[in-house]
């Protein structure tokens, strides 16, 4: 598991590579809370990321309901493959924001 983090317009992007699973998704609940408490608005970059279990979810999840809580911005960039069909099957497809790439969501953004 590899996680960068740099600050692209007004998000703070997590990106993450490698397997999500019990053993790691601890250290990425603690980067998301970390910058979600910092106030900032936060993307997950999950274009480097081949597989994510139900622990990973769960992080997924507690950061975007803190999002809101707190009236941040929360999304999911780059995700494919087995972590798109986990979030298809649990229909969080629908609850997350979801874009291909960070450009598209901030080209979303100027529009909204």
């Amino acid at each position: 598991m590899h996680i960068e983090v740099a600050v692209e317009g007004p998000y703070t992007v997590i990106r993450l590579a490698g397997e999500v699973d019990m053993h790691y998704s601890p250290r990425v609940r603690d980067e998301i809370l970390k910058y979600l408490n910092g106030r900032c608005n936060v993307l997950v970059d999950l274009s480097g990321v081949d597989y994510m279990d139900s622990s990973g979810i769960a992080t997924l999840v507690e950061g975007l309901q803190l999002a809101r809580s707190m009236d941040l911005r929360f999304g999911l960039v780059g995700v494919h493959g087995p972590v798109r069909q986990v979030l298809e099957l649990a229909r969080l497809d629908h609850v997350f924001a979801i874009h291909d790439s960070v450009e598209d969501r901030l080209r979303s953004d100027r529009h909204n």
